[in-house]
């Protein structure tokens, strides 16, 4: 799926570590054109993406999945970027992210931190 959208908010970057190694992850807030705009949160995973390209207000081309998976009877979804691309309108240029990395950690959840650690393993 794609998206053109401005990019409202950085969130703060998160770091863990799971049966596959260390991950982190970029939260960052867009919202979509129209008539109707929608504010979606989406996931940048690894350390691949530009800093200089994530600026707010900035304009931004995002190439995504979305995945939803189920835990302890609780639906989770997530909007993860793979691409990401500045749109030429003088303010982001032509800059671009892509996401090739094939190992994808999802984060734990405060709600679901006790079992976790009381389990020792990741339920995904």
């Amino acid at each position: 799926m794609q998206i053109t959208a401005k990019l409202l908010s950085i969130l703060p970057e998160q770091t863990g570590a799971g049966k596959n190694g260390p991950w982190k992850k970029q939260d960052i807030i867009v919202e979509t054109e129209g008539q109707y705009p929608k504010k979606v949160c989406i996931s940048l995973w690894g350390e691949k993406h530009d800093r200089n390209l994530l600026k707010v207000g900035v304009k931004l081309t995002l190439s995504f999945d979305i995945e939803s998976r189920e835990f302890n009877g609780k639906w989770y979804t997530d909007v993860k970027a793979w691409k990401i691309e500045g749109v030429n309108d003088g303010v982001g240029g032509g800059a671009s992210y892509t996401d090739d990395s094939a190992s994808y950690a999802p984060p734990v959840f405060e709600s679901d931190r006790e079992s976790v650690i009381a389990n020792d393993d990741c339920p995904f």
